[in-house]
């Protein structure tokens, strides 16, 4: 009996496979990391036929270790690290060249270029206020996002110039590109179905909010061809079948598709307007489900969709932070401080109270809600007495310092109080942090059993769409909550502190 699900996870780091039983329940679970590319200019890079191959292996993997007939898996989903791009050969399927990753900011000064003489383009394509506005304010307010090397956008725009032949083959109809949701799901399908979702789409820097389409005056802009974007699909529409390569005697359909801070915000089951979840990753995405209508923000945080789901369009509040997880790796691996994470929170607990040692991780910037890519990271605030378990505390607190600046950007930009923050994500195990955490924001902050939402929020869109799973699927994860206990005049003294450090990182 068809009765299992499949979910795959196609992160920055790596490939997972869950299985899932129909109460919603993991029963095994496979991973495989994939090489980082990184070059002496700090371009990042990923082999899209590596990730191919991986997502392969990983779901035999998945279904050895769950101990299922592989013929009783009924349904797929994928989520996927965001904004990394591909571009492919539309007959051969091969990769022109490899994926451009997310945190690659090669196409900088592409970025500058044009932001300083796009404007001619945009009013060619039938922009007229683009030289009153800028065209980073046009970007802005048809994508939600600021004009930036980090979305694809940018990526794919730099690879049509720079890959020889690519331009050409493109306009007669011969490229395909995408982010990694659309590459898994061309090869999936054996090339017959070019495809991304809502959410995924939402994220390129060239799909219209408010047309929900490809915006064509934004194509022209990065000089991008309409030929080879993806058909957009509803976040839990039909993707097409597959039998992973021959290994399934039939194919199952693929029917759930989202980004994976999406995935998480589904997982988390942040369903109603004002509920908002955090992923505790390598960085940081804090999300709030905004409503059926987009909210534009002045205050830092960007607009995306959240997805389209049972053919409703829901848009999202969002604020990325490059340093979370990340910081407890300089720790370990830069300063020599801690051999793991799970030493830290001992470290913190132990730190002098009254300390006042802030860390402000711009190790590459800081992100929202502040967008200054020049700020310097700073540790200040030392004493004589400051030592290793001061600067261990300092390390975990700037993870809740930034998340807090976020949230609250977010309720002055949605009008929307919280009721609480749902949070995942491997420092999430951090009972110090999270308590922190709590008291920073006086709310609750609930931690879900299971670490692996993004994959889970797939999981649960395919087996909706399928019928395999009802609405009671939000009700059933067990989570821990940590409740506020912080006076407020104590919040309000350590937030300042936080903010003096954060001007003084700054450059803008």
């Amino acid at each position: 009996m068809k009765q299992y699900l499949l979910s795959i996870d196609q992160s920055t780091q790596g490939t997972k496979a869950l299985i899932l039983d129909p109460a919603g329940a993991i029963l095994a679970r496979a991973d495989l990391p994939h090489r980082q590319i990184v070059n002496d200019q700090g371009w990042v890079e990923h082999d899209p036929e590596e990730i191919w191959r991986n997502t392969l292996q990983v779901i035999r993997l998945a279904a050895e270790k769950a101990g299922i007939a592989k013929e009783d898996i009924a349904v797929l989903g994928i989520s996927n690290q965001r904004e990394t791009s591909v571009c492919w050969d539309r007959a051969t399927g091969k990769p022109v060249c490899n994926a451009i990753v997310w945190q690659c900011a090669r196409a900088a000064a592409l970025c500058a270029e044009i932001e300083s003489s796009g404007a001619e383009a945009l009013a060619a394509a039938g922009v007229p206020d683009a030289a009153a506005l800028g065209v980073s304010e046009v970007v802005r307010r048809r994508t939600g996002i600021p004009l930036s090397p980090y979305f694809p956008a940018a990526k794919l725009a730099w690879i049509f110039r720079q890959v020889p032949g690519v331009r050409e083959k493109a306009a007669r109809g011969e490229i395909c590109v995408g982010t990694i949701d659309s590459w898994l799901v061309y090869k999936l399908t054996g090339g017959r179905r070019h495809q991304t979702d809502y959410s995924n789409a939402s994220r390129t820097q060239l799909f219209n909010l408010s047309t929900l389409s490809w915006d064509p005056a934004l194509l022209a802009l990065f000089g991008l061809d309409p030929s080879c974007m993806p058909a957009v699909t509803d976040s839990d529409g039909d993707f097409g079948a597959t039998d992973f390569d021959g290994w399934l005697p039939a194919p199952i359909p693929i029917r759930g598709v989202l980004g994976d801070s999406h995935g998480a915000l589904l997982g988390q089951g942040c369903l109603r307007p004002g509920m908002t979840k955090a992923t505790y990753g390598t960085g940081s995405s804090i999300m709030m489900n905004a409503s059926a209508a987009p909210v534009f923000s002045d205050a830092g945080v960007v607009t995306s969709l959240a997805w389209k789901l049972r053919g409703q369009v829901n848009y999202v509040l969002e604020g990325n932070i490059n340093y979370t997880g990340a910081v407890i790796t300089w720790l370990r691996d830069d300063m020599k401080l801690i051999s793991g994470p799970g030493e830290t929170e001992a470290l913190a607990r132990a730190a002098t109270p009254g300390d006042t040692t802030y860390l402000v991780p711009a190790f590459s910037g800081l992100g929202a809600p502040y967008w200054d890519s020049a700020a310097k990271a700073i540790l200040c605030g030392m004493t004589r007495t400051t030592g290793k378990n001061e600067i261990v505390r300092a390390a975990l607190d700037c993870i809740a310092y930034q998340i807090t600046d976020i949230v609250k950007a977010m309720e002055r930009s949605a009008g929307t109080p919280l009721a609480e923050l749902r949070v995942d994500g491997g420092p999430t195990r951090n009972a110090y942090l999270m308590q922190f955490q709590s008291d920073l924001l006086s709310l609750p902050v609930r931690v879900p059993a299971a670490e692996e939402l993004s994959a889970l929020g797939a999981a649960y869109a395919a087996g909706l769409a399928t019928g395999l799973f009802d609405d009671s699927i939000f009700t059933r994860l067990s989570r821990t909550d940590y409740q506020p206990a912080m006076s407020s005049a104590r919040r309000d003294a350590l937030l300042e502190g936080w903010h003096a450090a954060v001007r003084m990182a700054r450059t803008r």
